[in-house]
């Protein structure tokens, strides 16, 4: 009786293998492997272009001589940006900007998300309407500069941190997470025992809503950082610039000409191309850095986030 018990496994386990080894499985995973292959490459390209002309010399550079490798290894497009205030002011500004509106937008989206998730809370859908209507329609651009100049944050670096405070599908997500995550028994066991809305949601709903903290902070911190058009249109003070309000004006010195000599017209060219892809690397350093720490919650937060409630 084992023997045959025996015999049927070795063939189950053969006959198993001859199904995952067939043709069609080879030829698809083929071509999975090929498709990603593909897609690894076009986003890693560009990546290790971006880090190799900024280690390569400004001639190198300007010449298009790097394709894959830094050529003349040199650190100098890097010394170059350290040594301009104005790179320097800017990145103070940026990691300012990040911080505090990352803080205030995560605050207020929780604020607003987690009311509108109770069932006992009374209009919460004609709310919620409201607010995803916000999503779809918005007054347009002069209006809303008409709005934050009347409130005079015109060239403050509030015009940064309050107009662009919420962002509406973060507050759905955060919404969906608190419904399918929070039970109403907790709320319903905090009242019994006499625990105030505050000390609950400070003792039990953020402990409990650290993934989709972790979510809604680097989704802001990510839009906060690379953001540049609010403060093109809003500040004036060039000490309030972002970087990317800094990268922006080296972008365009790289592509524009001067009144000067040629020599020096081209040894200026060569030397903002290089500082553009320094400060390219720099302004990604604090994004590539923050990343693998959240990552674990960001993807717990998105998966539970994205689920219908």
């Amino acid at each position: 009786m084992s023997k045959l018990l025996s015999q049927a496994n070795r063939s189950a386990v053969k006959q198993g293998s001859t199904i995952r080894e067939s043709l069609g499985d080879r030829v698809f995973m083929a071509i999975i492997y090929i498709v990603l292959t593909v897609v690894l490459i076009a986003v890693l390209y560009p990546l290790i272009y971006i880090v190799s002309s900024s280690l390569s010399s400004p001639a190198a550079v300007s010449s298009g001589k790097v394709w894959l490798w830094p050529i003349d290894l040199t650190l100098d497009g890097y010394k170059s940006v350290m040594r301009n205030d104005q790179v320097i002011m800017g990145y103070a500004n940026s990691l300012f900007y990040t911080a505090i509106g990352t803080l205030i937008s995560v605050a207020l989206t929780i604020m607003i998300a987690y009311p509108l998730s109770k069932k006992t809370f009374v209009g919460r859908s004609p709310l919620m309407m409201f607010v995803t209507f916000t999503m779809l329609f918005s007054g347009g651009l002069i209006p809303t500069y008409l709005v934050v100049k009347s409130m005079g944050l015109i060239d403050t670096r509030w015009a940064l941190l309050i107009p662009n405070a919420i962002w509406v599908w973060q507050v759905i997500i955060a919404r969906t997470f608190f419904q399918n995550s929070i039970p109403e028994e907790l709320s319903e066991a905090a009242d019994i025992d006499g625990c105030s809305d505050i000390r609950f949601i400070f003792s039990v709903i953020l402990p409990l809503a650290k993934p989709i903290i972790a979510v809604l902070s680097l989704m802001y911190a990510v839009g906060q950082w690379n953001a540049y058009f609010d403060a093109l249109i809003y500040l004036k003070t060039q000490s309030l610039y972002p970087l990317q309000l800094i990268l922006r004006s080296i972008l365009i010195l790289s592509n524009g000409t001067s009144n000067m000599n040629l020599g020096e017209m081209v040894k200026q060219q060569q030397m903002a191309e290089l500082m553009k892809f320094s400060l390219i690397v720099m302004a990604s350093l604090p994004v590539l850095v923050i990343y693998p720490f959240v990552q674990r919650y960001f993807v717990q937060g998105m998966l539970i986030g994205s689920v219908k409630g």
